[in-house]
């Protein structure tokens, strides 16, 4: 018969659900935007040492949201059955533990970003306050999930920053492309927890939208691959570029498909495959700079 795990063992496997280090879909739907900037501003293959800091600054970040979440979110993960096992709801650790790793964890990614330079370090102190504060606003309004695009997209010209220095135009399409995107996705994943988040008095778009989700959603999703299209098009990009976008909204179309009736596990079915939305995007640009 095996032996029961330690305490520390215990300890560390709650530290590392605390992060979501058993679930990378979070680290993908960040990492996607980043590298779709660092491509795109560097006209092909980034610099090594910029897709390290930013690839390892994904994970740090992405990281320290959970935590953060987690923490503003104690009061209510207790009363959603998905969430009912998060290390701070059951009480496998405590809200000192959880901040220290968060403040811990930051201090590092910030750490990376002073490799960078001076207009990159001062987009990743807002982008620090949109990390910190996202997770309160589901409290006070309905409107999250628009909020957690602009926290998930401010990469994007961090990255511009980075390679050029400055942030063109292009820049904020492609951000406003990431907002649209993660703003519909981050839908879905509301939609898993609407009757539980009606019954604990939490807010999200889901919630807000009701019965006109699926309209939103649509111009949310079609808003997101037409602007990728004007940046393919500004850019002059070949014809692989649009196929992987109509591939993209293949898979998006599956989403809607697969949600019609709007059960939980295709809801979540439908979140999670945007990683792959996500990764076709990124051949289309890799395709396209080569």
């Amino acid at each position: 018969m095996p032996n029961p795990p330690t305490a520390p063992a215990s300890k560390r496997l709650a530290y590392w659900h605390l992060i979501r280090g058993d679930r990378p879909v979070g680290t993908l739907l960040l990492l996607w935007p980043t590298l779709w900037a660092l491509w795109l501003a560097s006209e092909g293959l980034p610099a090594l040492k910029l897709l390290l800091i930013f690839t390892a600054g994904v994970w740090l970040t992405r990281s320290a949201g959970c935590i953060i979440n987690d923490y503003a979110d104690r009061w209510l993960d207790p009363q959603v059955a998905r969430t009912q096992q998060r290390p701070l709801a059951a009480g496998a650790l405590n809200s000192r533990e959880a901040l220290g790793l968060f403040v811990l964890m930051m201090a590092v990614a910030f750490g990376l970003v002073l490799l960078t330079n001076r207009l990159t370090v001062l987009l990743s102190i807002a982008g620090l306050f949109l990390a910190a504060s996202y997770p309160y606003l589901k409290r006070y309004t309905y409107f999250p999930q628009v909020y957690l695009g602009i926290a998930f997209g401010w990469g994007i010209p961090m990255a511009f920053a980075a390679v050029q220095n400055t942030i063109p135009q292009s820049a904020w399409l492609l951000f406003l492309a990431n907002l649209l995107w993660t703003t519909a996705y981050d839908t879905w994943y509301a939609m898993v927890d609407r009757d539980d988040d009606l019954k604990a008095g939490a807010k999200s778009l889901a919630i807000f939208l009701g019965d006109m989700d699926f309209i939103v959603l649509a111009v949310l999703m079609g808003g997101f691959i037409f602007s990728l299209a004007l940046l393919g098009r500004q850019y002059r990009f070949d014809l692989p570029y649009f196929v992987c976008l109509a591939l993209a909204g293949l898979v998006i179309l599956w989403q809607f498909n697969i949600t019609r009736l709007r059960h939980r596990e295709d809801c979540f079915r439908a979140f999670v495959s945007n990683q792959w939305v996500g990764l076709l995007v990124f051949l289309g640009f890799v395709v396209a700079l080569q």
